[in-house]
């Protein structure tokens, strides 16, 4: 069963790779004036050159054959000049605007609509817009300094408490600023004192911990996507069941808040973010999905 296996295998490599051999040859006529690249190999195209650490080595590659390179599969431009990156990101920014589909970013971020991973579009442009006018904006900023302030003075508390014993700071600048988020988004901490529901907030960093550790986890489909069928490392399974976990919090947080609105009978003043995110659901909700709700919080 081995060989025949095997075999195979390698009659499929073998064929895509005169196939895409074949492409080239036939597309070479009309080939674009791209920039130059470094030497590839069948298949792994650049992965061999890619060696840690990679701010030295893509340096390396710059200093022997230019500062804009292009590099794998999927159409890597390495721009080291200052000029260059500035051209890049004002004269033809809608031309880099997207962002590569990797496996992390289609399963931890509700398949790229969220505001960071969406495609330029209709979509990322009223993401772009609820942010930057619902959100975060410089009024909305100022109603929540009362927030900023008593984190800041619970902070303050509990070093004053620990005074005579070494602090942390790392680590408690870390979840003021999470319960800064948390506290602004859906009016809970999950760090420290006061916590509401410890357990909730005990689950809850656990599963965020495992989510930031992951989502800059690469595997090798996403350069080479004929492994995506195999999944050797398990790691895609790894992340449906993390962001199973994820949504459920999520959904147990937007249903929470629904249930509260509903009971004030429209007297309820709203004070969090995702109190004005369900008001705009309540009004189109075709457009403000608890997927995208969920996807703004997150």
């Amino acid at each position: 069963m081995g060989e025949p296996f095997w075999y195979s295998s390698a009659m499929v490599i073998i064929f895509t790779f005169l196939v895409k051999l074949s492409i080239s040859k036939i597309t070479q006529k009309h080939k674009k004036n791209l920039p130059p690249s470094p030497p590839s190999l069948p298949i792994i195209g650049h992965i061999h050159l890619l060696k840690q650490p990679m701010h030295r080595t893509l340096q390396d590659l710059s200093q022997n054959l230019g500062k804009i390179l292009r590099c794998g599969s999927r159409k890597v431009l390495l721009v080291s000049s200052a000029l260059a990156a500035e051209e890049c990101l004002t004269k033809h920014d809608i031309i880099f605007a997207n962002r590569p589909r990797f496996l992390a970013r289609k399963q931890f971020h509700y398949n790229y609509t969220t505001v960071s991973l969406a495609p330029y579009g209709d979509l990322w442009r009223n993401l772009r817009r609820i942010m930057t006018l619902e959100i975060f904006s410089s009024s909305r900023l100022a109603l929540f300094s009362i927030v900023r302030q008593g984190e800041v003075g619970l902070l303050l508390d509990e070093i004053m408490k620990s005074c005579t014993s070494r602090v942390e700071l790392k680590s408690k600048f870390a979840d003021l600023s999470f319960n800064v988020m948390t506290m602004m988004v859906v009016g809970k901490r999950c760090h420290g004192e006061n916590v509401a529901d410890v357990e909730e907030a005990k689950n809850f960093h656990n599963v965020f911990k495992a989510f930031v550790d992951l989502s800059g986890a690469g595997t090798a489909a996403d350069f080479l996507p004929i492994l995506r069928w195999v999944d050797i490392s398990g790691l895609e399974k790894k992340m449906v069941r993390l962001m199973a976990k994820m949504d459920k919090f999520l959904q147990g947080l937007v249903d929470g808040r629904h249930e509260i609105l509903s009971a004030s009978n429209g007297e309820h003043v709203k004070k969090l973010m995702i109190d004005n995110l369900l008001s705009m659901q309540a009004k189109e909700p075709e457009l403000y999905t608890d997927i995208i709700i969920k996807g703004i919080i997150l």
